[in-house]
């Protein structure tokens, strides 16, 4: 009877089992037909089928993320190298090279002997102590020509940015016209006046000795330490190794410069104030002194005659020098 049964059971669930293979074999066809009608109708109406379009926009969405990667990889980088250069020291001999002189360091240390000589021979002349003699030599020697330099690194600075944007719009006109970069750099070198049109000669002078233009625009940024060169240095660099469209970069940095110039100019008026005032401040103790010495010549006199006098003159030129100097940092404003 037990034996029985387990026949009886073999033989239904063979029946089921070819049962079932038998409506696979009928249902699935229709299934797979219908599937493949539809992917050739939404091919002849111009559609994607789903999951196509969920794995070709995966692999569009993974190739500008690679490439979003190696663009901020490189811009750390990039960032990161220019942090530790200007944590570097400038040398007497960059700074002579930023300021646009054309002399040596030993012609620089031979005026500043000769300014520290005139320095000390005027407080010698009215009559002054030998201390101050010495102190303004030193000032002559150390302290006025680096003075000097920077006032006319500033103002070369200042110069370049006011005609940096129009040469990078320059550039982006020459590319869009078909031309290389290396040929609209030559437009702006010979176009452009002083600083602009020499920094881009140097450019285009290292490439003719076989100096890359990444190259060259670095050697640029050393001799124009601003945030503007060193922003084309950037762009050209991640162009050169990821590509790209370089007129549309550096159109977008020509706009950014403006952007930045007219912030600059905004704070400055806004300031103007303040800086004002600071220069009232900082002139009105020698505007008395000036007006007293008219009025009462003898009045005076004990502040240069005597030693409590000169003391009391070397304590209140140190701290008239400190409170002028945080005035200018307080009214001085980084963009």
């Amino acid at each position: 009877m037990f034996g029985l049964e387990i026949t009886d059971l073999a033989f239904v669930f063979t029946v089921a089992v070819a049962v079932g293979g038998l409506l696979i074999a009928i249902v699935f066809p229709m299934i797979s037909g219908n599937n493949s009608a539809r992917r050739v109708d939404a091919i002849a109406s111009g559609k994607k089928d789903a999951k196509t379009t969920s794995l070709r926009s995966r692999f569009a969405e993974d190739s500008k993320d690679t490439r979003r990667r190696q663009i901020q990889d490189s811009l750390n980088k990039q960032t990161a190298d220019r942090t530790k250069e200007k944590k570097k020291r400038v040398n007497l001999q960059t700074l002579i090279q930023q300021s646009g002189l054309d002399i040596t360091p030993r012609v620089f240390w031979v005026v500043s002997f000769v300014v520290a000589v005139v320095f000390f021979i005027v407080p010698v002349v009215f009559g002054l102590p030998l201390y101050a003699s010495a102190g303004s030599a030193f000032v002559g020697f150390l302290g006025f020509p680096r003075w000097f330099l920077g006032f006319l690194r500033k103002r070369r600075q200042n110069t370049f940015l006011n005609d940096f944007a129009d040469a990078i719009d320059v550039m982006v006109r020459g590319l869009k016209a078909g031309l290389p970069v290396s040929e609209a750099m030559k437009i702006i070198a010979s176009e452009s006046g002083p600083p602009v049109g020499p920094e881009f000669m140097e450019v285009v002078d290292g490439q003719r000795v076989g100096i890359s233009i990444d190259q060259g625009i670095e050697r640029m940024v050393e001799r124009m330490p601003l945030a503007e060169v060193n922003f084309l240095a950037i762009v050209m660099t991640i162009q050169s190794k990821t590509g790209g469209n370089l007129s549309e970069a550096l159109s977008n940095l020509s706009r950014v410069l403006r952007d930045r110039k007219k912030m600059k100019n905004k704070v400055k008026a806004i300031s103007q104030e303040a800086k004002s005032s600071a220069a009232i401040i900082g002139a009105l103790p020698f505007v008395i002194m000036g007006g007293l010495t008219v009025l009462n010549p003898d009045y005076l006199k004990p502040l240069f005659d005597t030693s409590t006098g000169n003391m009391l003159l070397v304590g209140c030129g140190t701290w008239m020098m400190i409170g002028v100097l945080i005035m200018r940092k307080m009214i001085n404003f980084e963009i």
